[in-house]
């Protein structure tokens, strides 16, 4: 681990305004879809950055807090190219308020973020970034200033990001697409890093075509890691997370199975039709699981809603053009009134959303 340049503020407690899900909403019970309830499709705003004219926008997520450049709701999306649409060339962390008609605001564009495929952000809105390209996993403040940049080994190609606070204490979660690992960081007066899983199948692909373990998201309420695996056609969970021990899963049979201390622990939730190599998920306030697919044929460009039970709930095309535009994901609300569903489009470089 490269040693930082400055220690991330400290996280602060998430308020019950937040957009994680704490409790299980009175009025959406386990195994029902959301997804088929949410029939508005809206268009939030465009993500080319208004500075460098960056674009193809890979990561979102939202910010829990009003701190730096940030509004509390506040999409925060980075692009994986330039302005020349060159794959994997893009520098650039921009923000949009959660509402049509909303103008891209220019938050970062250091060279550490080049390639930028994944976001999270802590309580305190401080940034990390899943760097494919660059090869690195940079800490930036909520104005976009560089504050550490965690490479070298074990991240390669980091290809997913997840905050998780558990217990008190801090971590983030990332996912290589150059090994197939997970990696578990753990936050204090130092960043520490440990493989807790590996084995998963990788492309090895370029810029634009790689598949590999992605798309973290993490249920603080049942200590569960949700990743999508782009080869196999699945979804994974990792339950207990937080105990996992180093090197504590490995998949074999290209993925299919586990084996390690920690084994018991994995489990694939869902495998085949109609996920065609997902990259992104995200969790819906009942526990389920939406993940978007990048190989669809034209045409389609699917969201795909299944239960944390394993149960495929429903199926919506999001936009009809080319396939490959459903990148990053992003979930707010508590209950059917308010869950609202983000997500990246890059046929049209916007962010888009589903709500009733």
């Amino acid at each position: 681990m490269v040693p930082t340049t400055a220690q991330a503020p400290a996280t602060q407690p998430l308020d019950d305004q937040s957009f994680t899900f704490d409790d299980q909403p009175s009025d959406i019970s386990p195994d029902t879809s959301i997804l088929k309830q949410l029939d508005k499709q809206d268009v939030i705003g465009s993500t080319v950055d208004p500075v460098n004219g960056a674009q193809n926008p890979y990561g979102l997520t939202v910010a829990p807090q009003t701190a730096g450049a940030f509004t509390k709701g506040d999409l925060v999306i980075c692009n994986f190219n330039a302005k020349s649409n060159v794959q994997g060339t893009g520098r650039s962390i921009v923000a949009l308020h959660p509402d049509p008609g909303s103008k891209p605001m220019h938050v970062s564009a250091i060279k550490d973020i080049k390639g930028c495929d994944a976001l999270a952000l802590d309580t305190s809105d401080v940034i990390w970034a899943a760097v494919m390209v660059a090869n690195d996993n940079p800490v930036l403040d909520p104005n976009g200033k560089l504050l550490s940049n965690i490479s070298g080994k074990p991240f390669d190609q980091p290809w997913g990001q997840a905050f998780v606070e558990h217990q008190g204490v801090t971590y983030f979660y990332e996912s290589n697409a150059g090994t197939g690992t997970i990696v578990r960081i753990k936050v204090g007066a130092k960043f520490t890093s440990e493989v807790i899983a590996s084995g998963f199948p990788v492309n090895h692909g370029k810029p634009g075509t790689a598949l590999a373990p992605s798309g973290l998201s993490y249920d603080r309420k049942i200590d569960t890691l949700y990743f999508a695996d782009g080869m196999n056609n699945t979804i994974v969970a990792f339950k207990n997370l937080s105990k996992i021990p180093k090197n504590g899963v490995k998949a074999i049979h290209d993925g299919k199975d586990f084996t390690g201390p920690a084994a018991d622990d994995a489990r694939i939730v869902f495998s085949g039709k109609p996920l065609n190599g997902p990259i992104s998920t995200a969790l819906l306030p009942n526990g389920n699981i939406v993940a978007g697919n990048t190989l669809d044929p034209n045409g389609k460009n699917l969201l795909v809603e299944i239960s944390s039970s394993g149960k495929l709930l429903d199926v919506r095309n999001v936009d009809k053009g080319a396939a490959g535009a459903l990148f990053g994901l992003a979930v707010t609300g508590k209950n059917l009134a308010d869950v609202k569903v983000y997500f990246n489009d890059d046929n049209h470089n916007r962010v888009e959303r589903l709500e009733r």
